[in-house]
């Protein structure tokens, strides 16, 4: 369905664990839809436990697209995902199927989303820069780089993790070649007209509470689906490496750490389960940006069903 020349689609946004999958899985059943992964850890083969994939049982019931597209060692941006999911959303339309996105990964959709002509290759004074911020890292750490971040682009420094160190050292790049801040730069780049008629149904919760303690419950779902096991196998097979933007995820940095010899197992899963309520709070505020239905998942102490939170969503569409 195209609305004003534009592809109709949908977008289940919120933290991780607030109960995006069920909800999207449920839109597709009622609406004849085809599921479309905005996660940037679901990209990743072999890596299963601990980014929550799909069962086996719900990819037979709707067919899910953007998952397992490449290996943990590979190196995959926002536009790589942009430009494919693009192709995956075509796709689905044609077959009269309505595309609905689901995932906490707020860069993702804004690449989708919101078309830019900013270069990712920088300027040519890029490199030397870069070289000089890594030397600052080794030397300071990454939270030091992070602050230096902060103190000239809050709200960069607000969207990216300080342990993600790419993110950040580009961010600082491209304020020292352009005089402006990434926040800026990405507002200035929009270029031309969303393809996509998109609703973003965001999940949130009215006790955060709530949230956390499903987060934490989730996690100890992992471990006992054998996250431990699982990133022991990918390390050993050298299948995740240090370097790459997968090892950073979280769930299987600590593990990693945890398997390096850094502290005991129970700190590990500790860790895991403070660093996903932060990432939360991160993703909470990202996706407060964003018009469109606005879903409150807890109701007095009781979390509603996705049949319920379904019901609401097709009253406002």
């Amino acid at each position: 369905m195209k609305m004003n020349g534009k592809i109709k689609i949908l977008a289940v946004t919120g933290a991780t664990a607030s109960g995006k999958s069920a909800l999207a899985l449920e839109l597709c059943r009622r609406l004849d839809g085809e599921l479309v992964s905005c996660d940037s850890m679901q990209i990743y083969r072999g890596m299963d436990v601990g980014t929550a994939k799909p069962t086996n049982a719900e990819k037979r019931e709707i067919p899910h697209h953007m998952i397992d597209v490449c290996d943990p060692s590979d190196n995959y941006s926002a536009s790589d995902y942009a430009d494919a999911a693009k192709k995956v959303i075509s796709d689905v339309y044609s077959r009269g199927k309505l595309p609905i996105l689901c995932g906490g990964t707020g860069l993702y959709l804004d690449a989708l989303l919101r078309p830019t002509s900013f270069s990712e290759a920088g300027s040519g004074d890029g490199g030397k820069i870069r070289e000089e911020l890594k030397k600052f890292v080794e030397e300071n750490g990454n939270a030091a780089l992070h602050e230096m971040l902060r103190k000239i682009d809050p709200e960069s420094a607000e969207a990216i993790h300080p342990n993600n160190v790419k993110r950040v050292m580009r961010a600082i790049e491209i304020y020292r070649t352009t005089g402006m801040t990434k926040s800026e730069s990405d507002k200035a780049s929009v270029v031309g007209d969303s393809p996509y008629d998109c609703t973003v149904i965001t999940l949130d919760y009215g006790n955060r509470d709530v949230l956390y303690r499903r987060i934490e419950k989730r996690v100890d779902a992992m471990m006992e689906a054998g996250l431990e096991r699982e990133v022991r196998e990918l390390f050993a097979s050298g299948a995740l490496p240090g370097s790459s933007t997968a090892a950073q995820a979280i769930g299987y940095k600590e593990m990693l750490s945890y398997l390096r010899g850094d502290g005991t197992l129970i700190d590990a899963v500790e860790t895991i389960k403070k660093n996903t309520r932060n990432y939360a709070k991160r993703q909470i505020t990202w996706f407060r940006r964003y018009d469109g239905i606005r879903l409150t998942a807890d109701e007095g102490g009781r979390i509603k069903t996705a049949t319920e939170l379904a019901d609401e969503v097709m009253k406002q569409i």
